[in-house]
């Protein structure tokens, strides 16, 4: 593999502001400014910096002009790249105090993670680190580091070597991560350390996390506020995991009729959350309604009302009497500890409204607790209800390909979730920038139903000028929620966008429009170059359920990454099983972005296996010829390519950050112009 080159800062403070992927994204837009003008100015500045998503909706171009004029009134004088930096700074500075201070770096879903004026919240940190404390204690191999002290840095000196992180993953999400997959030795060097990251990131996108601006060597870094905002967002996906009709079936209790079912399955974990803490608290009599997992719940009378309904053997008839809002928290712990509900908070945390720690806290208690009365008529009506809404593994799929590309919006059920029509089309401008009108599109929340179809009819239109097949279909059958079509669309724009990353690779040799057909007669080139006999005929050659020739094909583009003693023949259902998971860790390991499950390798779906391969193809046409078949030597292991996210800061999609772009196929971000030309010059008969 070619080295990894960070971008150098000589102040070492001024590094530590920003990312790997922040200070990339940053320096591509400094050069690109230098050599159109010769030279960039504070003048320049402003213009530059409307340029990125970080400024461009907070700020006009005057304001940021007033901003830098404070510090440097001198508009004309020329600044290097630090300068260029501290400016950045000291307008998002002012950015955060225009909407009240900074986000929390921490902050779970949706937001990318930043480090721009970060903090740590130490009540945060010893949650997570008692979290996987509880949790990882018995791991074979971390046993042997747990406990964690929640004081020291053992939580980022830890992360360091990637195996924390993954197996974290995997108690989120069971059997996320094959742990075959996985480096576990007590010493690794760097090339395993970096495989362990990019397997970490990439898998953890493929739970929903969103991890734009997080790169390898961030991780390697051991940085703080990165690793705890990743970690946050893997527990509470495990915390509100059972939180859908699916796992728990008993929800429907919270429904007075069947009109409202749709809408409950429709509802985000954290909403549905909160109607279960109103259920009960209704039940015992609480006067008000709880809207937040903060302000709501300071004073400690929800949380002492909803323990002693859920577990009135355990009730202290002096909560309630408590006058003192820090005592009755106190009381409200000292309960939820006799009813053995785990609890990671202090009673500061509730008095001072920590929504994290809160959110946390009654997710304990519903584990622990739920108080649903058991009616096995309910039950068999939402298991039903459940495997026909949420079972579905392309809505899966979807949701978190759309949840990777870095947009502003999170998506937590794709048939509810793009009926407006504006997550399509924040996609839409994502996959194909410019081609959405956004002064014929409204922004939600959307009161008037004819607005939502105007939105949904601008999809249609998009979809069209890019040659979807879209006969008889108008915006209101998005709005109608027509899952078959919804699915559909989302397929043509995944593949489009698949399908335009592999042509922009191949763009700098100047060859025809890429085709399915081009992918598979990629992969069986490759799997031919290495000698062996493998070859498909399909996406849906069913000879791909043993999992054999996407081995052959991980070799050939890599041929230290496959552990060839942990491969079945794939004779029966559990071999082909096992060869499923561990081919798509292997595939996250090097550093594809994928969101298939091992049924859709099992039973040979060909959209997911079109991505899977399309994926390794894109990893593959990005490395170094000459680099692609060297295992590395103890020499050289320090030498790792960074494989970082590489979405850029401005949110445009740019030659220098396409792997971090739309599908996010690859982790590495440092493949040339001339490396990419070479690999394809190579391969330009093939395709």
């Amino acid at each position: 593999m070619s080295g990894f080159e960070g971008v150098l800062v000589s102040d070492q403070w001024l590094q530590s502001q920003f990312t790997q992927v922040e200070l990339r994204s940053l320096k591509s837009r400094f050069i690109s400014a230098k050599n159109q003008n010769g030279k960039v100015t504070t003048g320049d500045l402003p213009h530059i910096m409307m340029k990125l998503k970080a400024f461009k909706e907070r700020h006009s171009e005057e304001e940021i002009r007033g901003i830098l004029s404070e510090s440097d009134p001198q508009l004309s004088d020329e600044i290097d790249f630090e300068s260029f930096l501290r400016a950045y700074l000291n307008v998002h500075g002012r950015s955060a105090e225009k909407v009240g201070g900074a986000n929390n770096s921490s902050s779970f879903l949706k937001a990318s993670t930043t480090t721009l004026l970060h903090t740590i919240s130490e009540s945060e940190k010893s949650l997570y680190v008692a979290h996987i404390n509880s949790y990882l204690r018995d791991d074979p191999f971390l046993k042997n580091y747990l406990p964690m002290d929640p004081y020291s840095n053992d939580l980022f000196n830890l992360a360091k070597d990637g195996v924390l992180l993954c197996k974290l993953i995997n108690v989120a999400v069971p059997g996320t991560i094959d742990e075959r997959a996985i480096n576990t030795k007590r010493v690794l060097n760097p090339w395993e350390r970096n495989e362990n990251h990019t397997l970490c990131l990439n898998s953890a996108k493929a739970i929903g996390c969103t991890v734009v601006n997080i790169g390898t060597q961030d991780l390697v870094e051991g940085r703080p506020h990165l690793i705890v905002g990743l970690i946050s967002q893997i527990i509470k996906i495990q915390l509100l995991a059972d939180l859908n009709l699916r796992k728990t079936p008993q929800l429907l209790e919270l429904v007075q009729d069947s009109g409202d079912i749709e809408e409950l399955i429709n509802l985000p974990p954290e909403k549905i959350l909160l109607k279960w803490m109103n259920f009960h608290l209704q039940k015992a009599g609480y006067k008000k309604t709880v809207s937040n997992f903060s302000s709501d719940l300071k004073d400690g009378e929800a949380y002492a009302y909803l323990l002693n309904v859920l577990a009135p053997e355990h009730c202290n008839p002096s909560t309630l009497a408590a006058k003192d809002p820090s005592e009755r928290a106190k009381l409200v712990l000292e309960h939820a500890e006799r009813m053995e509900c785990k609890s990671y908070l202090t009673p500061k945390d509730i008095v001072e409204g920590s929504s994290t720690l809160n959110l946390a806290f009654v997710a304990q208690i519903f584990h622990q607790r739920s108080g649903f009365a058991v009616d096995g008529k309910k039950v068999a009506y939402a298991e039903m209800m459940a495997d026909d809404v949420l079972t579905s593994r392309e809505e899966r799929c979807f949701r978190l390909w759309i949840n990777s590309l870095g947009i502003v919006s999170y998506v937590n059920n794709v048939f509810e979730d793009v009926r407006n029509g504006w997550i399509l089309l924040e996609v839409l401008d994502k996959v194909s920038p410019g081609s959405v009108n956004w002064k014929h599109a409204s922004k939600p929340p959307i009161k008037m139903p004819f607005k939502k179809v105007e939105n949904c009819n601008q999809v249609v239109r998009i979809g069209k000028q890019l040659k979807f097949s879209l006969v008889n279909v108008a915006g209101n059958d998005i709005v109608q929620a027509n899952k078959k079509l919804i699915l559909a669309f989302l397929w043509q724009l995944m593949r489009f966008n698949i399908l335009q990353l592999l042509k922009n690779l191949r763009s700098y040799s100047q060859v025809k429009e890429m085709t399915d057909g081009d992918i598979l007669r990629w992969a069986n080139y490759k799997v031919k170059g290495t000698g062996r006999s493998s070859q498909i005929d399909s996406f849906r050659d069913k000879r791909l359920s043993n999992g054999i020739f996407f081995f052959e094909l991980l070799t050939a583009v890599e041929p230290r990454v496959v552990n060839w003693n942990l491969v079945t023949n794939g004779e029966n259902d559990d071999e082909k099983r096992l060869n499923a998971t561990y081919i798509i860790s292997v595939a996250r390991k090097l550093g594809c972005s994928i969101f298939l499950l091992p049924e859709d390798i099992i039973e040979v779906n060909p959209k997911m296996i079109l991505t899977l391969t399309a994926s390794i193809m894109y990893w593959s046409l990005q490395q170094p010829v000459d680099e692609i078949d060297i295992s590395p030597s103890p020499a050289t292991a320090s030498t790792i390519t960074d494989r970082s996210t590489t979405s850029s800061i401005n949110g445009e999609d740019e030659s220098s950050s396409l792997c971090g772009e739309v599908l996010n196929l690859s982790l590495d971000d440092t493949a040339s112009d001339t490396t990419v030309s070479s690999v394809i010059e190579n391969e330009r008969d093939l395709i």
